[in-house]
């Protein structure tokens, strides 16, 4: 779940409230266009904040934007027999080739 949904309540209400306000405030045509403009900018906000705490997905200048969610190690395997972590065909520690994917 990325966010909580308390969090979401709160900025869907607080959005309601900001566009119920500006819709009083503007003219008719503006006031509705204000509305829609922040009813698709704060979920952006939102997903964006939360991808930025989950640590991937950021516009950080240093980011290598390979991989899932900017993970570029590779897939590593569990060994099935002796529950060794490893990279490659066969397990280094028993030998076996009976393994399961470990992202």
């Amino acid at each position: 779940m990325l966010i909580n949904y308390k969090t979401y309540l709160i900025f869907l209400f607080g959005s309601l409230a900001i566009s119920i306000g500006l819709q009083m405030l503007l003219p008719w045509p503006f006031g509705l266009i204000a509305a829609l403009a922040i009813f698709i900018v704060f979920p952006l906000f939102l997903r964006n904040r939360a991808l930025k705490r989950m640590g991937g997905m950021g516009t950080d200048a240093g980011s290598s934007g390979g991989g899932f969610f900017g993970q570029s190690q590779g897939v590593k395997y569990i060994c099935l027999a002796c529950n060794n972590r490893f990279k490659g065909g066969t397990c280094p520690r028993c030998g076996s080739k009976m393994k399961r994917a470990d992202f």
